[in-house]
C-alpha cells in the first residue's frame, strides 16, 4: 500500500504577538483529530536561546516540560491538553537549535568547504525539523506554528522555509493560515481592517499568500467587514474566520467548528470528508461555563502578577473544577506579602492553598509561613516541587524541633539541610538542560492518600528540579508524623509526602499539572479540589450553626 502524502498547515501571526496562535493551532488540531485524522502539532520559536529553560518567567512565562525531558514553550501545553497526546522534543524548535545544528555540521566539515548561508543551509535545517515529526510517528497532518509576528527579523528564515515547503510539497498538501488583529475602535463604533491588510501585504512580500485568515476580534465579523478583508487580502469570504474572544479557551474549537473552519481546511487539503464528534468536548465546555458551585484556592508564589508563569496549574484547576462541578476561584497571594503582613489576612477565608514550583530564596519564608497557617488550621494544602520542599522545611522546624532547618539551595551554611542538592547534580556547572528533567517512575506507599487518588501503585510523572528531600532526615520527619508516601523505584529519592492527621496535606516533587487534560483531570488536582469543596461545606455549615446559636 502506498502511504498517503502528509499534509502541512502553517500558522503565522501578524500585527501584535499574543493573539492566540497556539490556541488556534491546538483548536484546529483537535477538530481534525475528531474527524479521525492523525495530527502532530509543532512550534517554532525564533529566539536564539536553545530552549526556554534558562529564561526568566517575566521573559517567557512557564517552561513546559515533556516526557522526554525537553524544556519547551508553554504552547506545547495547549497542544497536549487539546489533543490529549504527549509531545516530544521535535515538537518545539528554536532558532538556537537550528543554528547550533548547522554550525556543528560546518565544524565537522559536512558541507565540504561550501559557504554556509541562511539559504539554503538554515532553511534546509528548518524544513528537516518540520518533516522530522513525520519520522517520529505516523501522522496525516502536521500543524506548525511560527512564533512571533510577520515582519520580525528573527522570523524571516522560518517564513522563507515554509514558503519553500509550498513548492516542495505541492499546492494540495500545504496550507497557510494567518492570524491577525481586527481592532474595534469604540469612539468610531467600527472594526478596522487596515492592520490585517498591512499584515497580509507583508506576508505576501515574502512570497506567501495566506489561504485563510483568522481574525482576532471582540465580536463576530459583520459580513461587510468579512467581504472587505477578503477583497483586499485575496481570499474567499468563507475563508475569513472570526477568532472571537470567548469565555474559555476550550470554547474556541466549537466556535471554529460552527464557522466550518475545519471543513474549509479539509476541503483545501483534499482530505476525505468525515464527521466530527464534539459531544464530550461540548459537555466539558458547558460545565466550565456553568458549574454548580465554587471553591476558593490560594496560589502563593512570587510571580502572582504574571499568570503565564503558572499556566498549566491554572488549566489543571479548570479541569479539576469540571470533575467536581465547581468553579475554582484562584486567589493570587504574594509570598513576600505574607512574609511582611502575616498569613491570616490572606488565607483565613480560602478553601485550600497551593504552593507551586520555583527557584531561588526570594519569597520562601512567606511560603513557609503560609504552609504553617494552613497546616495548623486544617485547610487543604497541595505543594508542588518547591512547594513540597517548603512543606518539609516548615514541618522540620515546627514538628521536629529543628529550628534551623532549611534548604541547601537557600542557605549553604544551614545546620539542618533537610532539602539538599541531588548527588548527580553536585558537579553540574552548566545551567541549561541539566536538571532532573522529564518523566520518571515512582512507587506509592500502601494506604497513602496519594495512592488512593491515583488508584494504582506505580506512576510516571514529569520532573524539573535539582534539590530533593535529604535522606538523613527521613526518620526524624516520619517520627514527627509526616508520611513519606512516594519514592523512586530504587527507594533513594522521596517523591511525595503527606500528613495523615490533616484533612488533606500532600506535597509532590514532580509537576502533576503538566499531565492534566480537560477530559482527564489529573487525580491529585481532582482530589485536592474535592477536599477544598468538603472544607468549604464544613465551614459554611459551621458559620450557619454559629448564626443559629446567636439567634
Amino acid at each position: 500500500m502506498v502511504k498517503s502524502k502528509v499534509k502541512y498547515v502553517f500558522v503565522t501571526g501578524g500585527v501584535v504577538s499574543s493573539l492566540g496562535k497556539g490556541i488556534a493551532a491546538a483548536s484546529l488540531g483537535l477538530l481534525l483529530k475528531k474527524r479521525g485524522y492523525r495530527v502532530a502539532l509543532q512550534k517554532f520559536d525564533p529566539y536564539l536561546n536553545v530552549d526556554p529553560g534558562t529564561m526568566n518567567p517575566f521573559q517567557h512565562g512557564e517552561v513546559y516540560v515533556l516526557d522526554d525531558g525537553a524544556e519547551t514553550d508553554l504552547d506545547l501545553g495547549h497542544y497536549e491538553r487539546f489533543l490529549d497526546e504527549s509531545c516530544v522534543r521535535a515538537n518545539n524548535v528554536t532558532t538556537g537549535q537550528i543554528y547550533d545544528a548547522v554550525i556543528q555540521r560546518e565544524r565537522r566539515g559536512d558541507y565540504l568547504g561550501a559557504t554556509v548561508q541562511v539559504i539554503p543551509h538554515i532553511t534546509n535545517e528548518i524544513k528537516s525539523r518540520i518533516r522530522q515529526v513525520t519520522r517520529e510517528r505516523d501522522v496525516d497532518i502536521v500543524i506548525t506554528e511560527i512564533g512571533g509576528t510577520v515582519g520580525d527579523i528573527e522570523g524571516l528564515p522560518f517564513l522563507e522555509a515554509i514558503r519553500q515547503m509550498g513548492i516542495d510539497e505541492g499546492r494540495d498538501n500545504v496550507m497557510y493560515l494567518h492570524l491577525t488583529l481586527v481592532p474595534y475602535i469604540s469612539t468610531a463604533d467600527e472594526m478596522k481592517t487596515k492592520p490585517t491588510q498591512h499584515s497580509v501585504q507583508k506576508l505576501r512580500e515574502i512570497g506567501i499568500q495566506p489561504n485563510a485568515l483568522l481574525a482576532r476580534c471582540p465580536k463576530p465579523l459583520p459580513d461587510s467587514i468579512r467581504d472587505k478583508i477578503a477583497l483586499f487580502c485575496s481570499v474567499p469570504p468563507e475563508a475569513v474566520i472570526s477568532a472571537l474572544d470567548v469565555d474559555t479557551i476550550y470554547e474556541v474549537p466549537l466556535w471554529f467548528h460552527q464557522q466550518r473552519f475545519d471543513l474549509l481546511v479539509a476541503d483545501y487539503l483534499k482530505l476525505e470528508s468525515r464527521p466530527a464528534d464534539l459531544a464530550s468536548w461540548q459537555r466539558m465546555v458547558d460545565r466550565v461555563k456553568s458549574p454548580s458551585g465554587k471553591v476558593s484556592i490560594a496560589i502563593c508564589g512570587k510571580y502572582v502578577n504574571l499568570k503565564d508563569a503558572y499556566k498549566s496549574i491554572i488549566e489543571a484547576f479548570i479541569h479539576a473544577g469540571v470533575a467536581n462541578d465547581v468553579k475554582v476561584d484562584l486567589q493570587w497571594v504574594s509570598s513576600e506579602s505574607i512574609h511582611t503582613h502575616g498569613a491570616q489576612q490572606y488565607l483565613n477565608n480560602v478553601d485550600g492553598l497551593l504552593i507551586p514550583g520555583g527557584f531561588g530564596e526570594r519569597g520562601v519564608e512567606g511560603k513557609i509561613e503560609a504552609i504553617r497557617f494552613v497546616r495548623e488550621h486544617g485547610i487543604p494544602f497541595f505543594g508542588i516541587c518547591l512547594g513540597l520542599q517548603c512543606a518539609v522545611i516548615e514541618f522540620a522546624r515546627e514538628r521536629c524541633g529543628l529550628d534551623a532547618a532549611n534548604s541547601y539551595e537557600f542557605n549553604r551554611e544551614t545546620e539542618h539541610p533537610v532539602i539538599h542538592l541531588m548527588a548527580d547534580q553536585k558537579d553540574v556547572a552548566q545551567m541549561g538542560g541539566t536538571m532532573r528533567l522529564g518523566a520518571y517512575p515512582a512507587v506509592l506507599s500502601e494506604g497513602s492518600r496519594i495512592r488512593e487518588a491515583y488508584g494504582k501503585k506505580e506512576i510516571a510523572e514529569r520532573h524539573r528540579h535539582r534539590y530533593e528531600v535529604n535522606n538523613d532526615y527521613r526518620d526524624a520527619l516520619t517520627r514527627a508524623g509526616m508520611k513519606l508516601s512516594g519514592f523512586s523505584p530504587d527507594g533513594k529519592l522521596v517523591e511525595a509526602v503527606e500528613i495523615p492527621d490533616h484533612p488533606w496535606f500532600v506535597g509532590v516533587q514532580y509537576h502533576p499539572e503538566l499531565k492534566s487534560r480537560p477530559l482527564a483531570p489529573h487525580p491529585l488536582f481532582r482530589e485536592f479540589v474535592r477536599a477544598a469543596v468538603e472544607y468549604r461545606c464544613a465551614r459554611e455549615i459551621g458559620v450557619a450553626t454559629d448564626r443559629s446559636a446567636e439567634r
